[in-house]
């Protein structure tokens, strides 16, 4: 098997909520990007190349930050996800600004990737251990995989955050119910996001923070389905959003793969909110204070 293994990262999101380009805001000790230690700990890993998906108006600030320091390191290339990337036959929103969603930008990428990847979003911090799990698989097997973190672990003090519930059978992903999740003690509640009964969970129930291990089996997938999600939303262009759990919960109804969970005892961090930043810096100094990682990532 090909022990050469990619690291997708999803870059093209606005941060709207965020209020910027949120992945090159400063959070390490020395001025890190959360970013820049998701590429350090896939190069621990054993990842062997990494693909910024952007949107093309970015490349340049990416270029001269992220890539500055990161290409001397690991192979990397770039990809836009840029509105006009459609199907033939599909006309796209000249005033839409947001990107058409995961799988959208997944299959930007096509052209880079002919290799086992994982991916991750570009604005969460998902910790050594994630990619060594995700690495290890994917140098070993043909199955898809994703991490799951303890849901206890992703909570926020704030109160109510969305989360993705997985659901298992003898390791392997059944569903995925994306639901409102408040911890209640040792509890956790959810109410799933299509309106369907609540449900309750313990601490240690696995959560998808969306990293995947995946193979290029999911971009023919993706090239088929992409149609038939436009056709269905011909009248909904300015809005809609083609996502990459949507196409794996299909291909695992259809039994056209299957995707093992793996447990991690890595740490997620994320920021959503202006007032998250603080914190993570908090906890970002700690690591390099444990050791975990160096004074400075790149020297």
């Amino acid at each position: 098997m090909n022990k050469d293994i990619t690291l997708v990262i999803l870059a093209a999101g606005m941060g709207s909520r965020f209020g910027g380009l949120k992945q090159i805001e400063p959070m390490g000790p020395n001025d890190e990007f959360i970013i820049d230690y998701s590429v350090y700990d896939a190069i621990r890993a054993g990842f062997t190349k990494i693909v910024f998906i952007i949107k093309e108006e970015n490349y340049e600030i990416f270029k001269e930050t992220i890539g500055a320091r990161v290409e001397s390191h690991i192979k990397v290339e770039y990809c836009f996800q840029n509105n006009d990337k459609l199907p033939e036959g599909f006309d796209y929103k000249e005033d839409r600004v947001k990107p058409y969603g995961t799988g959208h930008a997944i299959l930007c990428a096509k052209d880079k990737v002919h290799e086992n990847f994982a991916i991750i979003s570009a604005d969460d911090f998902f910790g050594y251990d994630a990619f060594k799990q995700a690495g290890d698989f994917l140098k070993n097997n043909t199955d898809f995989c994703v991490i799951g973190y303890k849901i206890g672990e992703t909570l926020s003090e704030q109160g109510t955050v969305k989360r993705g519930v997985c659901m298992e059978n003898n390791g392997y992903l059944t569903d995925v119910i994306e639901s409102k999740v408040t911890k209640d003690g040792d509890i956790v509640h959810c109410e799933p996001l299509d309106g369907s009964t609540p449900y309750d969970i313990k601490l240690d129930n696995p959560v998808s923070m969306l990293m995947f291990g995946l193979t290029p089996v999911l971009f023919d997938e993706l090239e088929k389905e992409i149609v038939k999600f436009f056709e269905n939303n011909k009248d909904n262009m300015d809005t809609c959003e083609f996502l990459l759990p949507d196409v794996l919960d299909e291909m695992i109804k259809n039994n056209k793969i299957k995707i093992k969970v793996l447990p991690t005892t890595a740490k997620w961090l994320g920021v959503t909110y202006k007032e998250d930043v603080e914190k993570v810096r908090e906890q970002l100094k700690q690591l390099h204070d444990n050791g975990e990682y160096p004074k400075n990532l790149w020297d």
